[in-house]
């Protein structure tokens, strides 16, 4: 029977192509009238990378994205305080991808097109419930515009994917409430300009009150040599600040937060230059949700943002969704469409995105930056004056440990869709 899927994402749609692989059937239902390419940057971690290049996507993603070679991380002043090579460059096996988020799931779609046909994959399709029958689930869904029923559809199972606003989270545990806030604001922007550094450097500066994050999401933007660069502006804002709303959509104004940059001035990067030639900017709360107890009821499971959504710091978002999706197909090919499938997905990815909820909520390795803000506030010569070279290395090893991408250990492991192909297959 088929997998039915809520939530066309970059988590839903890897989900649907990973299932296809294995040979089971799978239907995405997606709650707006048109998916779209849009959204700003993101970075595709190697333990992402390589289960899509399993998938038979890495032509696509090589031509549209910019292979990360290191992330580095500096003072509010632009000094240094600690670099690391990325991708290839770190001695990974896969690349470090950063695309921007639209062209990403352009790519996903196109060949969930392709592999499972268009009539597999159903806009305006908002779910409204759902309900196990003898062999399955039986979901309900509404047209989110009008209100009207837009019909039932039998599937073996239910995967929400359908992000931090899921339906089926709601409906789970209906007195959670609205995603929490941390008092952090984030402005982000894609603007048109030189590149930096090496090139291919994602860099983070400033501290945990007023940081900014900038990488370059293609090779070039135009005839003239510019790069699309992919910033982000991030402030924690003061008590008395009245947040409006929750709203992934704002447009940003300038003026609210361009001040705060203004001395930004590096001799690498020029901060004020990139927010103020940016032609559109957008606004968001930067929020995420407590851990779970249970992901999985019966026939009906979430996954990505859905199941835990998490601070976009360390570059996980969009990789750990990707990371979900293939467990749950490993866990469908060992198991078959059963519940005991679902049960065993989460045995395995709900501790692991559990530590990693927590480790962002307290800065994962950007804690460097405010590590050297509290101890040398007014500058320093070389940051070993200020952390030691041992206490870098420490915080950057115990985040890719937490995260599940450790060189040696991830060129070790087989891919997951290699699993797929040594395990035994179940009935399907």
């Amino acid at each position: 029977m088929t997998v039915l899927i809520a939530g066309g994402g970059i988590g839903g749609l890897t989900l649907a192509l990973s299932l296809h692989q294995i040979g089971v059937s799978a239907k995405i239902f997606e709650s707006v009238p048109e998916l779209r390419p849009l959204g700003v940057g993101v970075n595709v971690l190697p333990h992402a990378v390589r289960e899509l290049i399993e998938l038979g996507l890495h032509d696509a993603l090589d031509a549209a994205a910019v292979r990360t070679k290191e992330l580095a991380y500096f003072s509010k002043h632009g000094k240094p305080i600690w670099s690391e090579p990325r991708g290839i460059e770190a001695g990974y096996k896969w690349p470090q991808f950063s695309i921007h988020r639209g062209t990403l799931q352009q790519i996903l779609l196109d060949a969930a097109i392709e592999r499972l046909g268009r009539e597999n994959i159903l806009t305006s399709h908002h779910l409204s419930g759902w309900s196990e029958t003898e062999n399955g689930v039986r979901a309900e869904f509404i047209d989110k515009a009008t209100g009207k029923s837009k019909g039932a559809h039998d599937g073996a199972l239910l995967v929400a994917a359908d992000g931090i606003h899921s339906a089926v989270r709601e409906k789970l545990y209906p007195n959670e409430g609205p995603p929490i806030w941390n008092g952090r604001i984030l402005w982000r922007g894609i603007t048109d300009s030189d590149a930096f550094l090496s090139g291919r450097t994602m860099i983070m500066a400033g501290h945990e009150i007023l940081k900014f994050v900038c990488y370059p999401i293609s090779k070039q933007a135009d005839g003239a040599g510019k790069f699309r660069i992919n910033w982000v502006a991030e402030r924690h804002m003061p008590p008395t600040y009245q947040w409006r709303r929750e709203d992934y959509n704002r447009t940003a104004k300038l003026e609210e937060f361009l001040p705060w940059f203004k001395d930004w001035k590096f001799d690498w990067l020029d901060v004020p230059g990139l927010i103020e030639h940016c032609p559109h900017a957008y606004e968001y709360p930067l929020v995420d949700r407590d851990p779970i107890p249970q992901w999985t009821f019966g026939r009906v499971t979430l996954m990505g943002d859905a199941a835990h959504p998490m601070y976009p710091i360390g570059s996980n978002g969009a990789s750990q969704a990707i990371l979900d999706a293939r467990v749950i197909a490993r866990e469908i090919l060992a198991k078959g469409a059963t519940s005991a499938a679902l049960s065993a997905y989460e045995a395995e990815r709900r501790p692991a995105t559990t530590d990693l909820v927590t480790l962002n909520r307290r800065n994962g390795p950007e804690q460097v930056m405010q590590m050297v803000e509290e101890r040398a506030p007014d500058g320093f010569g070389v940051v070993t004056d200020v952390l030691s070279q041992q206490e870098l290395e420490d915080i950057a090893a115990n985040y890719k440990r937490v995260a599940g991408f450790q060189v040696e250990g991830l060129n070790a492991k087989p891919p997951i869709v290699q699993i797929m192909r040594e395990a035994p297959r179940a009935a399907i």
